[in-house]
Parts: structure tokens; C-alpha cells; sequence
């Protein structure tokens, strides 16, 4: 009865992690809109990130509840997923084109910076708070390459038409998202901890699988659907702001607030996260394109990695 009433409180979590980061971005979106920033900022930068913010919320809570296993293993765990799990099923649906500068700079920089929290890590079995100011700056300075793209018009989405909401309904978006994602959140992560006492099972296994899982519901949901609908082109280089996002800010700001144990079994996973991005430049380097072939060795490569963690 206990583990029903767990693995129900866990999907309640996810449930508000996803319908909360969905208002919030909405209405924050909207609020942007209403103070005159370019659609094409707000796409970038809130709508981007906002699919970042159950990563964000669950890492956040779990470290200042010491769970730092799940922590780290979900924000690994997470950006595995994305590429292998997420970016595999939509090229399987529908081939996905590459926008140049993601082949040439953004792909490699989350190789760089995932090698980079596999260093620091390891090294010192923590992420510091001194870590987390330069993860902090990286994050800056992602920021400001955003902007620069911004502004030349390059890997930039349509620009969407927009809809007239009354103020109070937008910040009541805000509101409630951000009430939903602190609360499902809060509810994810004690569930999973919870869950992983009673089964016998490690902090670091539950944060790279299940809790991995549902905070990459947003990512999941946002690229399959646009891949059915054949507006696909963008959804790598989505992903791969999404990963340097949760390995930026979400880690930053975690070690900002209390210094993050970083376990020694995490280093296979760290490993597994950057052959996870290698394998996906090398899939796209040649034609700046992810066929189905790519795709389907992703999710050949994610079942082995899941057969590994199970083992």
C-alpha cells in the first residue's frame, strides 16, 4: 500500500512539474510580449528554459533536502535522455534538419561543459559553491551568445502571432505555475526518495531514471509532438540549450546553495552523457542533418545504457 501511495504522489509531482512549467512559461511569455521584448528573445530565452524548469525545481529541492544523488543524477539522467531518448524517437518519427552554428558551437560546448562537471566533480566527489559561480558565468555568457543570435537572425524560430490576454490572467499563470512546479517538486522528490528506501534501491538509480524521466516530460512532449506535425527543424538545437541550461544553471544554482556531493558511481554517467553528445555530432557533422538511422542507434544506445543501470 505504501508503494501505491508513493508511485501515485510521484505522478502527481510530474503532473504539476509539467502543467506548472507550461503556465508559467505561458504567462511570462505573454508578460514579455506585453512589455515590447521581441518574440524571438522570448522564444530563445523563457520558452527554452521553461522546459528546464521541473530539472530545475526537483535539483533545487533535492540538494537542499540532501538528497544530492538525485541531484546531480537527475540533471545527468535528464540530459541522457534528451539526446538519446528524445532526439532518437523524433528523428525515428521524421528526419531533423540542423541549424549550422548548433553543429559547429553549441553541440561541442555541452561536450566541453559536461567534461567539465565530470572534472570538478570527480575530483573533489563535490560541486562547490566556487563551482557553482563559474558554472554561474558560463551560463552568462550562454545567455549573451543568445542574445548575439538574436540579433543576426541566425537558428531563430518563426515568429508567432500574437494573442491579446488581460494582465491579470498572466500573472496568475505565473503564480500558479510557479506554486505547481515548487509543490510537484517538493512531492517528486520525496516520493522518489521515499520510493527508493522502500525498494532497496539507490538515490543515484531513481534520480537518473524515473525522476530523470518525468522531468523531461516538457522536452518529451514538446519534441515528439513537433516532429509528428513535421515542424521538427529546430528540436535539436531545443535539446541542446535545454541540456546546457540543466548542466548551467540547474547545477550552478543547486551548488550555490549547498555545496553537491558528486558520488563516484556518477562518473560512468557522466561518461555516458558526453559519448551521448559525441555520438550525436557525429551523426550530424557531415550533412548537418539527423536521419533515422541516427536516431535509431540513439535509442539502441539508451537501451544498453538502461541495461547497464539495472545490472
Amino acid at each position: 500500500m505504501a508503494v501505491v501511495i508513493q508511485l501515485a504522489l510521484l505522478v502527481v509531482g510530474f503532473v504539476l512539474l509539467v502543467k506548472g512549467a507550461d503556465w508559467f512559461v505561458e504567462g511570462a511569455g505573454k508578460v514579455a510580449e506585453k512589455f515590447g521584448i521581441p518574440q524571438l528573445v522570448i522564444g530563445l530565452t523563457i520558452v527554452a528554459m521553461g522546459t528546464s524548469l521541473p530539472e530545475t525545481a526537483v535539483s533545487v529541492s533535492a540538494a537542499l533536502k540532501g538528497s544530492a544523488d538525485i541531484t546531480i543524477g537527475n540533471v545527468l539522467g535528464s540530459n541522457i535522455l534528451n539526446v538519446l531518448i528524445i532526439l532518437g524517437l523524433t528523428a525515428v518519427i521524421r528526419p531533423v534538419a540542423v541549424q549550422k552554428s548548433t553543429v559547429q558551437y553549441e553541440i561541442p560546448f555541452v561536450a566541453l561543459v559536461s567534461a567539465f562537471l565530470l572534472a570538478i566533480g570527480y575530483t573533489d566527489q563535490s560541486v562547490g559553491r566556487v563551482d557553482g559561480v563559474i558554472l554561474w558565468v558560463l551560463f552568462i555568457a550562454y545567455l549573451l551568445y543568445l542574445l548575439k543570435m538574436t540579433k543576426s537572425g541566425e537558428n531563430m524560430p518563426e515568429e508567432l502571432p500574437e494573442q491579446e490576454m488581460p494582465v491579470w490572467k498572466m500573472l496568475l499563470l505565473i503564480v500558479a505555475g510557479a506554486g505547481a512546479i515548487v509543490l510537484g517538486s517538493d512531492l517528486a522528490v520525496d516520493a522518489a526518495t521515499e520510493l527508493a528506501r522502500i525498494f532497496g534501491m539507490s538515490e543515484r538509480l531513481i534520480g537518473l531514471t524515473i525522476v530523470a524521466l518525468g522531468t523531461s516530460l516538457p522536452e518529451l512532449v514538446t519534441s515528439v509532438t513537433a516532429s509528428v506535425k513535421g515542424k521538427a527543424d529546430i528540436a535539436v538545437g531545443n535539446i541542446v540549450g535545454s541540456n546546457l541550461f540543466n548542466l548551467l544553471f540547474v547545477i550552478g544554482t543547486s551548488a550555490l546553495i549547498t555545496p553537491v556531493v558528486y558520488a563516484p558511481d556518477f562518473l560512468a554517467d557522466s561518461i555516458v552523457c558526453i559519448a551521448s553528445v559525441v555520438i550525436l555530432w557525429l551523426c550530424v557533422c557531415k550533412n548537418h542533418r539527423l536521419g533515422r538511422a541516427g536516431g535509431a542507434l540513439m535509442l539502441v544506445c539508451y537501451g544498453a545504457y538502461f541495461v547497464y543501470l539495472m545490472g
